[in-house]
């Protein structure tokens, strides 16, 4: 009866049960993705601990301290909220929402597995679109944008050198990034996402093209901020950089959206050149096999950026730019000319 009324709902007013849909489909994917980021700081923390040999959180909820990010919520939500004089209020208090915000353009449409219902695989995407790589690279990119917002807004000197930074990092990033991203697409001779997974079903990506693997995962770290190259809050240079003047919720939010990043850009890493969700199907849970070596991998690739976190130190920023121009531009062109050759061969 509930699925007749429904059914009869969605014939009369399809627009609004569309609507209806995409909020019960955005609601759910932020809460899941809310979910995952906070156990990727957990896991952070207990591997940079393993890596460092020290315990890590171990007090808060037992000896896995699995309760401490629920007393670091608690700890940000009742820290006092202070605007510094001087500072430009609105845009002090829109860069946090800002950068939460565009996360959620990046995951709507970004695919997060699949399963396999009646021999059918279903990706699972809110928003399947045709130049999704596309729109998901440039949403990332934005970024940088709410960086520069909290550092501009800040009045303060060292939060300026953070989001000047961050805006000459992004520049010299996105470009090769962006010619990779055109890489791929000429290989799978498709921009979707999806189907660029499903080209991989032959050979990874990252096998075809190894310079373009290497160049995007560079690329990506430094997208993300993360050691060695988070030199928009180097603390011993410039304090925090960009959040410095910020504490409480807004400093929770910003924080927060750092790992909710790191988890989409590995998840398109996943999909851009190790095949996504493509595996053998595994018998008896076969349904749900693709979801599990889409999660097998995608846990791969984020111990390996814990462990590049650790492992190596900070870059200078003129180290950083020299890098992304005079080596990682290059080298994404001689990729691009190596897909185009294989993209029209295998045409």
């Amino acid at each position: 009866m509930v699925l007749s009324a429904i059914t009869e709902f969605a014939a009369q007013e399809p627009k609004i049960y569309a609507l209806i849909i995409g909020l019960i489909a955005a609601a759910i994917l932020a809460s899941v993705i809310n979910v995952v980021a906070m156990l990727l700081v957990w896991l952070e923390r207990k591997v940079m601990g393993d890596f460092q040999a020290r315990y890590g959180p171990n007090r808060v909820g037992g000896r896995w301290g699995v309760l401490q990010l629920g007393a670091d919520a608690i700890k940000l939500f009742t820290k006092e909220d202070v605007i510094p004089r001087g500072a430009d209020k609105p845009v002090f208090v829109w860069a946090p929402i800002v950068a939460v915000a565009t996360t959620m353009l990046v995951a709507g449409a970004l695919p997060f597995g699949a399963v396999i219902i009646d021999g059918r695989e279903i990706p699972l995407v809110v928003a399947n679109m045709d130049i999704s790589a596309f729109y998901i690279e440039a949403a990332l990119s934005i970024m940088a944008i709410s960086a520069f917002m909290a550092g501009w807004s800040s009045n303060n000197k060292y939060s300026m050198l953070g989001a000047f930074r961050g805006i000459a990092r992004m520049i010299a990033y996105e470009v090769p990034m962006g010619v990779c991203v055109i890489s791929v697409a000429i290989m799978a001779h498709s921009l979707n996402v999806v189907e660029i997974v499903h080209a991989q079903q032959g050979i990874w990506f990252a096998l075809a093209q190894p310079i373009g693997f290497v160049i995007f995962g560079i690329a990506l770290i430094t997208d993300l901020g993360r050691m060695p190259f988070d030199q928009t809050e180097a603390e011993e240079e410039i304090i925090a950089g960009y959040n410095t003047e910020y504490s409480g919720i807004r400093f929770g939010l910003l924080y927060f959206q750092e790992y909710i990043v790191m988890l989409l850009g590995s998840i398109l890493l996943v999909h851009l050149y190790l095949g996504g969700w493509n595996g053998p199907v595994i018998p008896v849970i076969s349904f749900i096999s693709p979801m599990i070596w889409f999660f097998m991998k995608l846990v791969i690739v984020l111990v390996a950026l814990i462990w590049i976190r650790v492992s190596l130190p900070r870059f200078r920023i003129d180290q950083v730019t020299d890098l992304g121009w005079k080596i990682l531009l290059p080298l994404s062109m001689v990729n691009l000319g190596w897909a185009v050759a294989v993209g029209l061969y295998f045409a």
